[in-house]
């Protein structure tokens, strides 16, 4: 048996320990008083579990004062907490220091499924409905799904027409941050996406992916009216042109150039 540790404690501090112990038991058993009446309301709440502070922007609630308080940098726009790596900044420590897990590269949360990493558990979590099989998140213009709220966000923006990342090159705008980044590579000539078939290069993988299944043989985007089949469905979309009879290039000359630009021998 396991020795009992009270023959190990000397006895003028063992007396000490009692003395501690039935203390600690007294106050447990102790009501808690207060001249205030809210005071006692506020602690309540952590025994109650209710959200006793609103937030008077918004209606969110918190179960104590310094949560609301944080909270309420959202709406003021402060962000006093600084990442010293890229000059982020933030409302909360805790999230700076979340932040950071980023530029030091730690990626502790692992993917069960398909051993991916992320830094942050939520989006650990968010990653595991795609292995689910769950979209949440549904676009209430158009029905599509998605498996995160930040996706659902970007593509909303589709149907606002709001376009706020233009091209300091050419005035081109864009919904999307990363979209504007992937159009500023044909500026700069980047082509860094390299097909191992042909040696053919490419700005966007995007691109790549859809010239591969040219040497794959794969055409699968087919016409519903007469059944042709096309490798891009850039070309479904202009092939389609024919069956609803639109042509859509006008020639300042008065005539009408056919559903794919000017006609052969067109001066």
């Amino acid at each position: 048996t396991a020795p009992n540790l009270i023959n190990f404690i000397p006895h003028k501090d063992l007396e000490k320990c009692i003395h501690a112990l039935e203390q600690r038991s007294n106050n447990r058993q102790r009501p808690w008083h207060s001249s205030d009446d809210d005071n006692l309301g506020r602690h309540q709440c952590f025994h109650n579990k209710k959200r006793c502070f609103s937030c008077d922007d918004c209606g969110k609630s918190f179960t104590t004062k310094s949560n609301l308080t944080r909270h309420k940098l959202i709406h003021t726009g402060v962000k006093p907490f600084s990442c010293d790596q890229c000059g982020k900044s933030f409302t909360s420590q805790s999230v700076l220091k979340s932040h950071q897990l980023i530029h030091a590269g730690i990626k502790p949360f692992i993917c069960d499924e398909c051993g991916k990493c992320f830094t942050h558990q939520k989006n650990l979590k968010s990653h595991q409905l795609i292995h689910a099989g769950v979209k949440p998140f549904i676009c209430g213009e158009c029905g599509k799904a998605f498996t995160e709220k930040s996706n659902l966000t970007r593509h909303k923006l589709i149907h606002t027409g709001v376009k706020p990342f233009s091209c300091d090159q050419c005035g081109k705008s864009f919904t999307l941050q990363s979209v504007l980044k992937s159009h500023q590579l044909i500026h700069a000539g980047v082509k860094p996406f390299i097909c191992d078939e042909c040696g053919k290069c490419f700005t966007r993988q995007s691109d790549l992916k859809s010239h591969q299944i040219i040497h794959a043989g794969v055409k699968p985007f087919i016409c519903g009216e007469c059944g042709k089949a096309f490798t891009e469905k850039s070309h479904l979309t202009r092939h389609n042109l024919i069956h609803t009879g639109v042509k859509p290039f006008i020639c300042g000359e008065a005539c009408v150039y056919d559903h794919y630009g000017p006609n052969v021998g067109h001066s």
